[in-house]
């Protein structure tokens, strides 16, 4: 009968461990040494992940008071439930909408970054964030989908912005994300420049969702994009959920343009 090995001694597994944790310190550090962290923002070197403490304190996170409906900060706090005068001309087709940050010089640095640079290494850290700003959202959401590109766009990106930060949220959040229930029907012209009405225009008709997912979006669904200007976007998208039945939608998305500052995107 052969020989089983004898069990580790409980000191031995301890010492075995100490040495273990020790070795990856130490590779950790060496790491540290020849590639030090750098600012997501400005890439000055950090000590840790995330911004340098002079971008930290230039991002403007979205934090109550806002607009019930569609996040907008309010510059005081009056009352719960209170909707913003936007929401009240112009009720979107989703439910609600939050957003991380104001859509501000760093803020812009990091969505640009992302979508044109590919710099898919900032998806962790705003998606943290979004997934902080939306915990309302996402308590009450069955599936995550990220705004879709058409399919020549995603081909010269590579990849979709929305759909890094929709899988950082939903691994966070534990909430299923759906890249394939939502299509952009027909490519759409740039944002920039455009007016709001323009926007709407541009957008209208642009996404479907498929006979064959039609029973899939009939569920509590959250659209996640990098940035909401006019909300046309997501309007747009909301509206082809809604047809194929969906039983909500909201928006979540990294930053958002407030009226008193909007920078072209």
């Amino acid at each position: 009968m052969p020989m089983q090995p004898m069990p580790m001694r409980p000191f031995l597994r301890g010492a075995w461990n100490a040495c273990h944790d020790a070795g990856r310190r130490v590779a950790r550090l060496a790491l540290d040494i020849a590639l030090p962290t750098l600012c997501i923002s400005c890439r000055e070197p950090v000590s840790g992940e995330g911004l340098c403490p002079a971008c930290w304190a230039k991002l403007s996170f979205i934090a109550p008071p806002y607009c019930a409906r569609l996040g907008i900060p309010f510059v005081y706090d009056p009352g719960p439930g209170l909707l913003s005068m936007e929401a009240i001309a112009a009720p979107p087709a989703y439910h609600r909408a939050r957003a991380a940050v104001r859509y501000d010089d760093v803020a812009g640095t990091l969505v640009h970054a992302l979508k044109y640079q590919d710099r898919t290494d900032l998806a962790p850290a705003m998606g943290r964030w979004m997934a902080r700003a939306g915990a309302e959202l996402l308590h009450d959401a069955d599936t995550l989908i990220p705004v879709p590109l058409h399919w020549k766009r995603g081909w010269s990106r590579r990849y979709n912005q929305s759909a890094a930060l929709a899988n950082v949220i939903g691994r966070q959040s534990k909430i299923p994300v759906r890249a394939d229930l939502l299509q952009r029907t027909r490519a759409t012209h740039q944002q920039v420049g455009l007016s709001r009405a323009e926007r709407a225009r541009n957008m209208q008709g642009a996404f479907a969702v498929g006979d064959d997912q039609r029973a899939s979006v009939r569920r509590r669904l959250i659209l996640v994009d990098d940035v909401l200007t006019s909300g046309a976007t997501v309007d747009a998208c909301a509206r082809a959920l809604l047809r194929a039945k969906a039983a909500s939608v909201d928006v979540l998305v990294f930053a958002r343009v407030v009226e008193a500052f909007r920078p072209p995107i």
